[in-house]
């Protein structure tokens, strides 16, 4: 019996986790073992209403292979106090582009195992190539473990009902209302079975509950004599029976997408390319609007509006897809509501969405602006022009939550609405009640983005100009943080702080937020004071992965995002690092060095542990945070639209690769 190097497979191998995704919200994952170490691991999560009310259908494959009297079994699950099967010690070689792949090795049979997604369709195929060198004949089995329960939940045998169907080569399983259909080119064998008290590390050391049960509806057996054999399963929620011949066109087409979507910009730096890949996972077609949208991370984060609007940049801009860009606009301008982008859609269509955003509206102003920078299209801005004024004309005025302009021309808001927006029961971890510096940089940005539209299209933007001025006054003038050399962080709104401490008259926190009156393309600061911030940032914020959103030196500054949900809740915006801000860094350290080529050096070396980062968690993404503290393990979701999305836009228009940025600095 062989066994393989066990150091690479046992240990990184459950740390390192792949994904693909379908363009609906769908996905498969698990880990470089094999061995799903999350509820949210399945190689069928189906997304029923795109790109939400995700359910894992089909949790995995078990494979075995018979030599005579020997059995090897290929899976991995982990059970309390013990690994069962070890399938990883047949495990000698994984790769995850472009298609997940496993090699397994067993006496001196070769078992190849190809993972794809369908694009568009809830639709798993997995694909086998044995190689038999041998005179006798082996026995080939799968076991499928499956299950139809929402992501974030667990199940256990006595709370699913399954009813089945089988036939010669699949089965069929339904809840009575949502279906499992699995066909292959190889027998099936009904014989129902329970797999108990599986468990999920990962959501284990995050506090959660983490055993459920999975069903086994039977196995697909067939006989495989010498030479080479290449066998399907394929996993849906829509009843299909394809061939082999079938089976090699989906795998060809899917190939020829993705190729597609580097091939047209011929980008030449692998991190930018690895960086298109990955965004193209994030873009999904939203059913209850009929059009795109963008799922904010994997595992469990749906369309958020601030999410997606940061990201469209990177993710469409830089990219080319302007189709995309002006579909996921025109998905959230639709849903505008008293001026403001809705946060996020619920999981059930019927509910309304939920607008709890201050920047949402300011980032859509900001990324029309942007789009109208790369495309020149009037037409579409004209179109877009109503929501750019209902967003202005309701926060001059006010709006719901608070949010409303004071008659110094700046923004304040009530409690919990910007990105820093994490509780604990009731408690707001870091309040930001009033007004905060990055919400008004994006308020000028806005008025400037929406001025220039409007002169474009003809129409009086002289209001707009007049806000803007009043705002970059009242800006500079309340701000700035002598003490520090650095803007406050959040300052008293029109009612004061809201709370009786002096300390919270002006909040002088060292944060990231202050680097978007840096970065943003108008901003009100003279370029000293720019200089300044970036100084500050660097020196107490910067790391290899992002910017730290508390300064170590804080009292407050958490350096490890750990623990059970409360232990990360209080660390997630209290010094935990979020790479999405190390494209705004990046675009105010180049822009105050004057685009030297130096500085764009300096931040290609910035880069290097990022790119590094792309095989250690989420293989080929970047993850949404890192622990503060040194070596900064990364944390949270393994896939983060905006951490793909600003490193991307950072390279493309700051550093160098086909660069379009102008800077509209007011010095």
């Amino acid at each position: 019996m062989d066994s393989a190097d066990e150091g690479s497979w046992s240990t990184k191998g459950t740390d390192r986790e792949w994904i693909i995704t379908n363009g609906l919200g769908g996905y498969a994952s698990s880990t470089v073992r094999g061995m799903n170490t999350r509820k949210y691991h399945g190689l069928l999560v189906a997304a029923i209403t795109p790109p939400v009310y995700r359910r894992v259908m089909l949790s995995s494959l078990d494979e075995q292979i018979q030599v005579g009297n020997r059995t090897y079994q290929l899976a991995v699950h982990q059970y309390t106090g013990a690994v069962h099967p070890e399938g990883h010690r047949y495990l000698r070689d994984f790769s995850a582009e472009p298609f997940p792949t496993f090699r397994y090795l067993t006496e001196d049979i070769s078992i190849i195992k190809k993972i794809m997604m369908v694009h568009e369709e809830n639709t798993t195929i997995v694909r086998y190539d044995i190689s038999n060198p041998g005179s006798d004949n082996i026995i080939f089995r799968v076991f499928p473990l499956v299950n139809n329960r929402n992501i974030h939940e667990l199940t256990r045998s006595g709370e699913m009902r399954l009813e089945q169907q089988a036939y010669e080569t699949g089965t069929a399983l339904s809840n009575g209302q949502d279906g499992l259909y699995m066909d292959s080119n190889i027998p099936f064998i009904p014989q129902a079975y329970w797999y108990y008290d599986l468990e999920y590390k990962e959501d284990m050391s995050r506090g959660y509950p983490y055993q459920e049960d999975n069903f086994n509806p039977g196995y697909f057996e067939v006989d495989i004599g010498r030479g080479e054999s290449s066998f399907f399963i394929v996993a849906s929620t829509s009843a299909i029976s394809p061939d082999m011949d079938d089976i090699d066109r989906m795998f060809y087409s899917e190939m020829q997408r993705r190729n597609k979507l580097t091939e047209k910009l011929a980008y030449g730096d692998d991190l930018v390319n690895r960086l298109i890949a990955a965004g193209d996972s994030f873009i999904v077609r939203r059913q209850s609007t009929g059009s795109r949208s963008i799922i904010a991370g994997y595992h469990w984060y749906a369309d958020w509006g601030r999410d997606s609007m940061i990201s469209l940049t990177g993710l469409t801009l830089v990219t080319g897809r302007f189709d995309d860009a002006r579909s996921i606009l025109t998905t959230f301008a639709s849903s505008c509501s008293e001026g403001l982008i809705p946060n996020f859609f619920p999981d059930d269509p019927s509910y309304p969405p939920v607008y709890n955003t201050v920047d949402a509206s300011l980032w859509f102003i900001h990324t029309l602006g942007k789009y109208l920078d790369y495309t020149g299209d009037l037409e579409f801005i004209k179109a877009m022009w109503g929501t750019v004024e209902d967003i202005i004309g309701c926060y001059r005025k006010g709006t719901k939550y608070d949010i409303g302009m004071d008659e110094d021309g700046l923004i304040s808001q009530g409690g919990q609405l910007t990105w820093m927006d994490a509780k604990v029961g009731d408690r707001e971890i870091t309040p930001r009640k009033g007004k905060t510096c990055e919400i008004n940089a994006l308020w000028y940005n806005a008025l400037m983005h929406a001025s220039s539209m409007g002169e474009q299209l003809g129409r009086d933007n002289t209001g707009f100009l007049k806000i803007a001025e009043l705002a970059k006054e009242s800006f500079v003038e309340k701000f700035w943080n002598l003490d520090r050399n650095c803007l406050y962080d959040c300052i008293p709104g029109p009612g004061g702080s809201g709370n009786e401490e002096p300390a919270w008259i002006k909040d002088a926190s060292v944060r990231p937020n202050q680097i978007l009156a840096v970065s943003l393309p108008f901003t009100m600061l003279p370029l000293q004071l720019e200089k300044s911030i970036v100084e500050v940032v660097r020196k107490e914020l910067l790391t290899p992965y992002g910017l730290r959103t508390l300064s170590p030196s804080d009292p407050g500054y958490i350096g490890r995002y750990q623990g059970n949900s409360e232990s990360r809740d209080l660390a997630y915006h209290n010094g935990t690092v979020w790479p999405w801000l190390i494209g705004p860094y990046i675009t105010a350290y180049i822009k105050v060095n004057g685009g030297s080529e130096k500085s764009r050096r300096d931040m290609q070396i910035l880069l290097e542990g990022l790119r590094g980062h792309l095989d250690e968690a989420g293989i080929g993404t970047v993850s949404e945070v890192f622990d503060g503290d040194a070596p900064h393990r990364p944390g949270g979701c393994i896939s983060q639209a905006w951490s793909v999305a600003e490193i991307m836009r950072a390279c493309v228009e700051d550093i160098g690769i086909n660069p379009v940025k102008v800077y509209k600095q007011v010095v």
